[in-house]
């Protein structure tokens, strides 16, 4: 025989960290060449990385998890009817 509804358990509060977790350390170059060249890196990677973003936005359509999707395009379209028709 059924007994009743279980009481619903409450989640557990986070536990506090007792220390700041740091990432891994960077040995920075010291010849100008490589400086330049470690620089050169860190700009192409952002840039791929924007445009790895972007083109998966417009793939993931109705989605809308990421900036560049379809709802940006149409609001795009939106926005520039309204400047082509201002009477």
């Amino acid at each position: 025989m059924a007994q009743g509804h279980m009481k619903k358990v409450k989640a557990s509060a986070p536990k506090l960290t007792q220390r700041k977790q740091s990432g891994s350390r960077v040995i920075k170059p010291k010849k100008a060449a490589l400086q330049k060249q470690q620089q050169m890196k860190k700009k192409h990677t952002a840039g791929l990385t924007a445009l790895t973003e972007k083109s998966l936005a417009s793939k993931a359509g109705h989605l809308e998890m990421l900036r560049g999707g379809k709802k940006d395009r149409q609001a795009e379209k939106a926005t520039m009817n309204q400047v082509k028709k201002p009477k």
